[in-house]
């Protein structure tokens, strides 16, 4: 008999510490996070069914004496045990998973810019693809982490992890084939997604596939841009906005004060200061290298000009704070300079004294009517940005 109650007693614990680690290095859990674990999560995710059925097997028999032969104190226990073993199945399996707790839209609704309602103080991820751009409020691809959607014919995938600030658009075309992606858990803070067919897991920073059959495969990334709503459409007026669904408005509402920071949850909440793990920065990235640069600093200069891998490039933020900008600063075979004109938040290049809006756009002078070209530039979390770049450089005026 004492065999039969050690040998439940380790099958019970082990089936109980596969399902808690099966969720528990996905999912931001104390010390989940910091380790490079994923690995070996993902074998328990791959394997879990046989390891469950093995260990069954063995104990089953076992178990059916002590319920049928002990006494009844004894008897109570292992219900309890199993009673137990029961609801962490439940409740790691059907209410701590990523996709049971954030869902994918019910409703997806676009309506004109000239029909929107939505606040245009808020921040969007804005995508133009073949000269048909569209909008989505961070609050909400902030809760749902994905849209799937559709451009001109074009299948199109706009994320976003909160935990990391990373806004993405990806094109979910894997090796010519249209896939469907779910989201399973997190890496280093990052969400995660899994791929329908082979069961892969991608990275939502990177766009990378970081463990499965696809190792390594990278997603095509679409260009996009973050910036208030306001500053979209003064660009793109003939935008789509994206609506929220009226099924998640809970949700939605959860993530007030995301926009500046100001959230309460630990995770999303930004740290004023410079270079602490929730910072600010603006990240870019030019001919395979990366650069970082201090959100405060960008605030207070209102222009930085740099050169990343021998590309010139201008950083600018509009006067409300919350609008920010990257460009190439050749034009026209030059490498522009600017400064700050006297008037409100105007730049001027000293080449040609020509007057520039912060976005980009010459509205005085020699170049009126021009535009820089835009770089691929991100704000983001510090943490996210050196964890997935990490040979990046950070600039120092």
């Amino acid at each position: 008999m004492k065999r039969s109650v050690w040998l439940v007693l380790a099958g019970l614990l082990f089936l109980i510490a596969i399902e808690l680690l099966k969720v528990f290095f996905i999912m931001p859990f104390p010390g989940s996070q910091e380790s490079n674990s994923i690995g070996f999560a993902y074998f328990l995710h791959q394997n879990i069914w046989w390891m469950r059925t093995i260990t069954w097997l063995l104990i089953a028999y076992p178990l059916f004496k002590l319920l049928s032969k002990g006494r009844w104190l004894q008897r109570s226990v292992w219900i309890l045990a199993l009673l137990l073993y029961f609801f962490i199945i439940y409740l790691f399996n059907f209410k701590m998973l990523a996709d049971k707790m954030f869902y994918q839209p019910k409703e997806k609704t676009f309506v004109p810019a000239e029909k929107d309602t939505t606040n245009k103080d808020k921040l969007v991820i804005g995508i133009i693809f073949n000269n048909h751009p569209k909008a989505y409020p961070i609050e909400i691809i902030g809760y749902h982490h994905q849209i799937k959607d559709s451009i001109e014919g074009q299948p199109v995938m706009i994320t976003y992890c909160t935990v990391c600030r990373t806004g993405r658009v990806y094109s979910p075309m894997v090796n010519g084939k249209y896939e469907n992606f779910r989201l399973v858990g997190m890496d280093h803070f990052n969400a995660m997604f899994e791929d329908e067919t082979t069961k892969s897991w991608w990275q939502q920073a990177t766009g990378e596939a970081i463990t499965g059959e696809l190792k390594g495969t990278q997603l095509p990334e679409i260009p996009s841009a973050q910036m208030r709503l306001g500053e979209w459409l003064v660009l793109y007026p003939n935008s789509e906005v994206l609506q929220p669904d009226s099924h998640f408005k809970k949700q939605y509402a959860d993530l007030k004060g995301f926009d500046e920071g100001t959230i309460k949850g630990k995770l999303e909440h930004r740290d004023s200061a410079s270079w602490k793990n929730k910072s600010w920065v603006v990240g870019i990235i030019a001919n395979g290298k990366s650069k970082a640069y201090d959100w405060n600093d960008l605030l207070k200069r209102k222009i930085i000009t740099d050169t990343l891998a021998d590309e010139p490039l201008l950083l600018t933020v509009e006067a409300n704070g919350k609008t920010f900008y990257a460009f190439n600063r050749t034009l026209e075979g030059q490498s522009l300079q600017f400064v700050e004109n006297s008037a409100a938040n105007l730049l001027e290049d000293t080449q040609t004294h020509s007057i520039w809006q912060a976005n980009g756009t010459c509205t005085a002078g020699v170049f009126q009517g021009k535009r820089l070209k835009r770089m691929q530039a991100y704000q983001e979390f510090w943490h996210s940005w050196k964890n997935f770049h990490p040979t990046t450089t950070i600039f120092k005026p």
